[in-house]
């Protein structure tokens, strides 16, 4: 990234700060000390530390020195200038919907056109064509940011990863709007979408903002959104073909919340297939096709959760017994007329009712109340209160319901 941002003369935001990862349990001191050793005998600049500039008691932390951050939307608005540059053509907000894998590859758009190419990479977060049952190796996570503004003299330098269970993640980024303050960015909350016993998700981010004016406490809330992300069974992207049956389609997946530094690592391995370059003797760690053994608990347990909730959400009564029960911004699962809905009262009191099984393989979404939208607790589907697509594997929408009897 920095050696492409000084090519391309692009002012990305790139900062040069030390990353720490670190834990406020003394229980975790071992595992971090041994990190930190582990992380040094493979030539890191990494030390143990037990001191960080955040403004609160750390038990222990692993400081790597010399990393990056930098804004993801300038660096990729500049690489998309550069590909036109050298006669590369985008075409934003044209949804594909066909693969023919031929030779060559016809991608077949909604608008009716076609793209013919040799080579073809499917990198849309969850792969919208699935042919190598992706779906079953992937784990959607969904997690609360919120940003605030901050003092610039109350900065705590570098970046701080939490992997504690229910712990926070902080940064700053450059606030350009005003000088002496950065933006305070914290991130926690983590939870499958959909899943029963995750409570509102409104009451999350509450839970987030009074975490972050209790630590940070001249920090005034500027935003807040949440991001979603795909685990693989094993914690290493996919990247590489798609499929064992391939040569000239490619895939990029399964990124788990590291998608800036996973994206770079995916656009290098790719362009040396892409090109016939020889590619790293490391490249084969994030091969697709892979299933190792030590995979096979965690993929048992990933289908064995899934099948739980494709058949205990329905032998579950429905959320509430009438429509009328169902307060305005919220939404439920309902029945109307003997069956199951799902119904969002809109603040104004306008009801909207959809089908609660999803698109994909047929689970029940949940309502999200922070962001009204409806959720599959198996693969991680978004559908907005009117059914509409919000967030894949699903393509389809929710089917409409009628109401007026209900």
């Amino acid at each position: 990234v920095a050696a492409v941002s000084e090519q391309l003369g692009v002012d990305c935001e790139l900062e040069r700060v030390p990353a720490h990862t670190y834990v406020e349990s003394a229980d975790h001191v071992d595992e971090v000390r041994a990190e930190a050793e582990a992380a040094a005998e493979a030539g890191l600049p990494a030390s143990f530390v037990t001191e960080t500039g955040l403004p609160f008691r750390v038990r222990a932390a692993v400081r790597v020195e010399n990393q990056a951050q930098f804004h993801p939307r300038k660096y990729l608005l500049a690489l998309a200038d550069d590909i036109r540059r050298h006669g590369g053509l985008l075409y934003e907000r044209t949804r594909v919907v066909g693969l023919d894998e031929g030779d060559p590859c016809r991608l077949d758009t909604e608008n009716g056109g076609e793209v013919v190419a040799r080579d073809v990479v499917v990198a849309t977060h969850y792969p919208v064509f699935d042919r190598a049952l992706m779906f079953s190796r992937l784990e959607p996570r969904r997690e609360l940011v919120i940003s605030a503004l901050l003092p610039e003299d109350e900065d705590p330098g570098g970046t701080y990863l939490c992997p504690e269970r229910g712990a926070r993640s902080v940064r700053t980024a450059p606030y350009p709007f005003g000088e002496g303050r950065r933006l305070l960015i914290v991130t926690g909350e983590k939870f499958t979408p959909g899943m029963p016993g995750i409570g509102s998700v409104g009451a999350r981010y509450e839970r987030l903002a009074a975490w972050t004016y209790e630590r940070f406490p001249n920090a005034r809330l500027a935003h807040r959104w949440a991001t979603q992300d795909n685990e693989t069974t094993d914690r290493v992207p996919y990247i590489g073909r798609f499929h064992a049956a391939t040569q000239h389609v490619h895939v990029a997946a399964g990124f788990g919340g590291w998608g800036m530094s996973a994206g770079v690592l995916a656009g290098q391995l790719l362009a040396a297939q892409l090109t016939g370059e020889s590619p790293p003797p490391w490249a084969r760690l994030y091969d697709p096709v892979r299933l190792r053994p030590r995979e096979a608990p965690a993929l048992l347990r990933l289908q064995s959760a899934v099948a739980r909730r494709f058949v205990g959400d329905r032998l579950r009564p429905s959320h509430v017994d009438s429509v009328d029960e169902i307060p305005p911004g919220t939404g439920a699962i309902v029945r109307v007329q003997g069956r199951r809905c799902a119904v969002h009262r809109t603040t104004e009191g306008e009801l909207r009712g959809v089908s609660p099984r999803c698109t994909h393989l047929g689970c029940l979404v949940r309502f999200n109340d922070a962001e009204s939208a409806w959720e599959c607790p198996c693969h991680g589907s978004r559908f907005g209160t009117d059914g509409s697509v919000i967030q894949g594997p699903a393509t389809r929408p929710l089917e409409r319901r009628d109401l007026g009897e209900g």
